[in-house]
Parts: C-alpha cells; structure tokens; sequence
C-alpha cells in the first residue's frame, strides 16, 4: 500500500499485528483508535500517510513490504487453553511463545482444551482472518481416536452430512488408521471451525472421542519433531505457500536466502 492507497481501517489495524479484523472492529467501536486526531469509527479509510492512534499511543505505519511476517507453529499439548488470560488460572498457550517487539501472537482459530496438536499463530492480523474466514474453506486435518463400534453406515454419514444443534455438518474425508477392540483411530478432514465440531460429529453417531489431535491446517502439518509445549517459526517460504492459499501475496525476500537449517528456529518453553 502506498501513502496515497487507503483501506479500511480495521484491516491496517489487523495487518501490524494488533489482532484479527473482527477485533479491530470491536477496537473501534469502543473509542480507542484514532485517524489524524479524530475519533475513528466503522467504515473509516485510511493509509500510510494518516496518524492513526490506538488508545493514544501511535501507530508504526511503515510500509506494507518492510514489516516482517511471522508464522508459529505451536504444538498445543492438553490441558492448555487458547486464550491470552484464563479467569480459571489454567495455563495458555500465549506464556509459551518467544516475544514480539512491536505487535502480538493471533492464534488462527483454537483448540478446546482437551484437544492436542497443530495451533497456528501469526502477527498478522489480515492472515489470520482470511485462515480462519469460511469463505476461503481452509481444511483442518485431525487423528481421532474414538471408543465405540463404528460401523460403515456411521461413516457414510458423516461424510455425507448430519444435522447438529448449530445446523448440518460433515467431513470432507474420513479414513480409518486402525486400532484395537473399540478403540480405534480415524484421519477426518473437514473446511470449518465451528466450536467442538468433529467431537460433535462423533457423538451424533453414539461413539464418545477419547483423543484428539490437530496435525494439519491448509498446507501446513504439524512437524514430526515438533515436541508438545514448543513452537518452531516457519520459513518464509513455507509462510508464502500460506499466503497464497488464502489469495495473498507471497513474502518478498530481502537479500539472498539462508540455508534451510539457518532459517528454521525452534522455541524451547520458558519455565
């Protein structure tokens, strides 16, 4: 974006990493963001060259090319809940991750707390919601063990559809991985987020899911080597491929590219 281009203002808000567009709406409406000295509201442009202020403090409007994207991929473990502060006391997945100068972590959609595995968290705000938006049909790929006879008529619908409290509902795919007696793992893919959907998808069937385990959202699985309760940032490339798979524009590269293994970081804990 150039100084002269504007665009809503909640998603330049969005895009430097304050949070997702829908909390910036919300930002808004309650009076803290400012435009030039005036109180800004819902349906408000701007662009680069605007001073934009959040509750007083002013905006870095640098330009588009030059903030850094960053990616995560956090391997949640259970018993952990994706919220920046739990009234209950329960940990968060937010104490994990490494430190952000300017900005904070936006987690693409969230984990319950008993489910495990893949959780993306981005500083980009634009990213997150277009990840995390129905309309781009983002597949969410889960390992899901369930107690109970499964029976071929049961997994033919729920890949054709079954009718849940909060409106029809289904898997784009469901693979049986095997197992023992009534416990048995399946591999189920499905494009939306709704809240505890593929344990409800289950428990219409009668089956009650005793393990379940994120290990891939759009083109990015969980890493083999990724440790429960650690984080590893993604490349630049790999964070292109999910940029593009979203319609947006891959990471412009500054200077030659590092040899892979310079490039992948790990984040150990903090204890």
């Amino acid at each position: 974006m150039t100084t002269r281009e504007t665009e809503k203002l909640q998603k330049v808000l969005a895009r430097h990493g304050l949070g997702s567009r829908r909390e910036m709406e919300s930002w808004i409406e309650g009076g803290r963001v400012s435009v030039n000295g005036r109180r800004a509201s819902l349906g408000d442009r701007a662009s680069e060259a605007d001073i934009i202020r959040v509750d007083g403090r002013r905006l870095d409007t640098r330009p588009h090319h030059r903030i850094r994207h960053r990616v995560l991929a956090y391997h949640k473990p259970a018993g952990e809940v994706t919220t920046r502060r739990d009234p209950e006391g329960r940990p968060t997945v937010f104490e994990r991750l490494p430190r952000l100068q300017t900005g904070r972590w936006i987690a693409v959609g969230r984990l319950d707390i008993n489910t495990a595995g893949l959780l993306l968290l981005t500083n980009d705000g634009e990213l997150a919601n277009r990840l995390m938006h129905p309309s781009h049909k983002v597949a969410r790929e889960y390992a899901v063990r369930v107690f109970g006879e499964v029976s071929p008529e049961m997994l033919q619908r729920l890949r054709s559809g079954v009718q849940l409290e909060d409106g029809p509902a289904h898997f784009d795919t469901v693979m049986d991985e095997g197992g023992e007696g009534v416990n048995h793992w399946f591999r189920v893919s499905l494009r939306e987020g709704r809240n505890r959907e593929v344990r409800r998808l289950w428990e219409s069937q009668g089956v009650k899911v005793s393990r379940l385990a994120r290990v891939r959202y759009g083109p990015i699985g969980l890493p083999r080597q990724l440790r429960p309760g650690r984080c590893e940032e993604l490349t630049p490339d790999a964070v292109s491929t999910l940029r593009e798979a979203v319609g947006m524009e891959p990471i412009v590269r500054r200077g030659p590219a590092r040899p892979k293994a310079q490039r992948r970081r790990m984040v150990r804990r903090r204890r």
